[in-house]
C-alpha cells in the first residue's frame, strides 16, 4: 500500500515508552504521528494531513486527555476526529466516563496488541464508512439544490411565458409586468416588520409572491380584442366584460391547480391576485365588492402596485401623470381604494417605487 492511501494516526502520551509501543504496532499499517503533550497534539490535529483517528492518554501533566478532548470538540476542525482514549485507569466508571464525553472507545494499558489493532481497525472504518455517507449526502443535498433551482427557474420562466401571452394581447403595457413586479417585492419587504403583515410576510412569501404577480392579468386572454384594445373609452357593457378578467384569470389558475396532486402557494397567491387585485379597501371594487381585512394580503399589495404603475403609465387614452400627481392621488386613496398601512408604507418609501419605475421605463413611442 502506497503511503499517500495510508490511514492516519495521532498518538498522544507524555511517555516515550508507551509512544513507541504503539508506533512499532501501527506503522507497518498506518501512517503515525506522535505528540507528548496536549498542546501538541492540537497542534497537529489542526494540520494536514488531518488524522483519522486520535488515540489519546488520558493522564498527562498541565492540559490532561479530557482538556484536550473538549478543545477538539471545540473546534469545528476537529470535531468529528474520532477519539480512543487510552490509560492505565482501568476502572468501570473511568471506562464509562470516557464513553460518556464522546469517546469512540476506551483502551487501558498495558495494551494488548491484537485488540489495539482490532478496535483501531474498526473505528477506522466505521470512519471511512461516515466519511462516505457524509460525502453522499453533501452530493445528494447538492443534487437536490440544483433540481430545485431548476424546477424554479422553469417555474418563474412559465409564469412570465404566460404574463407575456397575456401581454401580447394588450401591447400597451410595455414592461408593466417588471415594474409592478418590482413594487409588489419592495412593498412586501416594507411592511415586512409589520404588526399586522409579520406573519404572513415572511421571506418564503414575499418571494412566491413576486413570483406569482406577473400572472395578475393572465385574465385578459379572455377579453375580445375590439374591447381590450379599445384606442377610447369603454362604454359601460365594455366595462362589465372588461371586468370579467379577474374572474377568468382565477378560473384559469384555479383549473391548473386541479392538475396537481397537493396545493402550490404561488398558483394560491397567483389565484387572489389575479381574482382580487380590483377589490377596494371601501368595498366598491370588483368582482365582489369585498371589504377590508378580508382582501388577501395579496390582493392588496397588487392593487396599490397596479394602480401606480397604471398612473405613471402612457396608455392611448392618456398621458403619463407626474410621481407628484400619482403621490396626491395615491395618498387619497388611503382607506378607499387601499390598505392604509400599505399606503403609509407606499408612501413613506415612495421614492424607491420611483427608481423601479425609472429603472423599467417604456421606450419612448416615435
Amino acid at each position: 500500500m502506497s503511503e499517500i492511501t495510508l490511514q492516519t494516526i495521532l498518538i498522544v502520551d507524555d511517555s516515550p515508552e508507551n509512544l513507541t509501543v504503539l508506533s512499532e504496532l501501527l506503522q507497518p499499517i498506518y501512517r503515525v504521528r506522535v505528540a507528548t503533550s496536549g498542546r501538541k497534539a492540537l497542534r497537529i490535529a489542526a494540520t494536514t494531513p488531518c488524522p483519522d483517528l486520535i488515540m489519546l492518554d488520558v493522564m498527562m501533566p498541565g492540559m490532561d486527555g479530557y482538556q484536550v478532548f473538549e478543545r477538539l470538540r471545540a473546534d469545528p476542525s476537529t470535531r468529528d476526529i474520532p477519539v480512543i482514549f487510552v490509560t492505565a485507569m482501568d476502572s468501570t466508571e473511568a471506562e464509562l466516563h470516557g464513553l460518556d464525553v464522546g469517546a469512540v472507545d476506551y483502551i487501558t494499558k498495558p495494551v494488548v496488541p491484537p485488540i489495539v489493532l482490532a478496535r483501531v481497525h474498526t473505528q477506522l472504518e466505521l470512519k471511512q464508512a461516515r466519511d462516505w455517507l457524509r460525502d453522499e449526502n453533501c452530493y445528494l443535498e447538492a443534487e437536490i439544490a440544483k433540481r430545485m433551482a431548476e424546477n424554479e427557474l422553469i417555474q418563474e420562466v412559465s409564469i412570465r411565458a404566460l404574463a407575456h401571452l397575456a401581454e401580447t394581447r394588450d401591447p400597451e403595457t410595455g414592461n408593466h409586468i417588471l415594474r409592478t413586479q418590482g413594487y409588489v417585492q419592495q412593498l412586501a419587504q416594507k411592511l415586512q416588520t409589520h404588526p399586522l403583515f409579520s406573519a404572513t410576510l415572511n421571506d418564503r412569501y414575499i418571494q412566491l409572491l413576486a413570483r406569482s404577480a406577473p400572472l395578475h392579468d393572465i385574465g385578459k386572454v379572455g377579453i375580445p380584442d375590439a374591447i381590450l384594445q379599445k384606442p377610447g373609452k369603454l362604454t359601460p357593457e365594455e366595462w362589465e366584460i372588461m371586468k370579467t378578467h379577474a374572474r377568468l384569470g382565477a378560473v384559469a389558475i384555479e383549473e391548473a391547480e386541479r392538475d396537481v396532486e397537493r396545493p402550490v402557494i404561488f398558483l394560491t397567491l397567483a389565484k387572489e391576485i389575479a381574482h382580487r387585485h380590483h377589490e377596494k379597501w371601501d368595498g366598491s371594487g370588483y368582482p365582489d365588492g369585498l371589504v377590508g381585512e378580508a382582501i388577501p394580503v395579496s390582493a392588496r399589495i397588487m392593487a396599490l402596485a397596479d394602480v401606480f404603475d397604471a398612473l405613471i403609465s402612457r396608455r392611448v387614452y392618456k398621458e403619463p401623470m407626474s410621481y407628484a400627481e400619482v403621490r396626491s392621488i395615491i395618498a387619497a386613496g388611503r382607506g378607499r381604494h387601499f390598505d392604509p398601512d400599505m399606503v403609509d408604507a407606499f408612501l413613506t418609501h415612495f421614492s424607491v417605487f420611483c427608481d423601479i419605475a425609472e429603472r423599467h421605463r417604456d421606450p419612448v413611442p416615435d
